[in-house]
């Protein structure tokens, strides 16, 4: 059965709409009253923050002109136009102080004793026969940031390329690089040198 949709009055197209599975009302949009309020009490609040500023930073008003010398003298001054008064007055004081200072004279440095020398340690890492494995383990301890050098050394044994770290000032700092050593899988060996 052919039905004629275009000439069909609007009536129909409306109630058919709504009885049969017709497309149904787009619900109403609500205004979002309390986002509204709250929009409006923060732009409120910052126009005031804005006059309290603006309030505090007005120079403060000039006396009239006809107002007596006594009068202007008893209004209240702005403490950021005055010059900052010194407190203290140790520098006028210490200015004609004279300090004496004993210098000792190189003749009473002969006769005081020599310093013991302080006591250092370095720190081996290594003794190889070939210089290219020593070289390949100071490479790998210039990679963790610390220096080390090859000595070579003859012995009743033969020669010997000795991996050496230091010297060190004292054997904490000696041990404290020992333990980075012991990361790369390397045991040294300190000792006072």
């Amino acid at each position: 059965m052919a039905r004629d949709y275009v000439r069909r009055s609007k009536s129909q197209k409306t109630s058919r709409g709504s009885r049969a599975g017709g497309r149904a009302r787009a619900p109403e949009r609500r205004i979002p009253w309390l986002a509204l309020i709250l929009a409006l009490a923060l732009l409120g609040g910052l126009g005031y923050l804005i006059l309290l500023i603006k309030g505090s930073a007005a120079p403060p008003p000039a006396p009239p002109a006809s107002a007596p010398a006594a009068a202007q003298q008893a209004a209240p001054v702005n403490p950021i136009n005055q010059k900052p008064v010194e407190k203290w007055r140790y520098i006028e004081q210490l200015e004609n102080k004279e300090i004496i200072v004993d210098v000792p004279k190189p003749a009473d440095e002969r006769n005081k004793p020599a310093p013991e020398p302080a006591k250092s340690y370095v720190m081996q890492c290594g003794s190889f026969r070939s210089a290219d494995q020593a070289e390949q383990l100071k490479a790998r301890i210039a990679f963790q940031g610390l220096a080390s050098e090859v000595r070579r050394s003859e012995g009743s044994n033969g020669i010997w390329y000795r991996v050496i770290m230091g010297p060190y000032p004292s054997q904490r700092a000696a041990e404290q690089d020992k333990h980075k050593m012991s990361r790369l899988n390397t045991d040294c060996v300190v000792r006072q040198g």
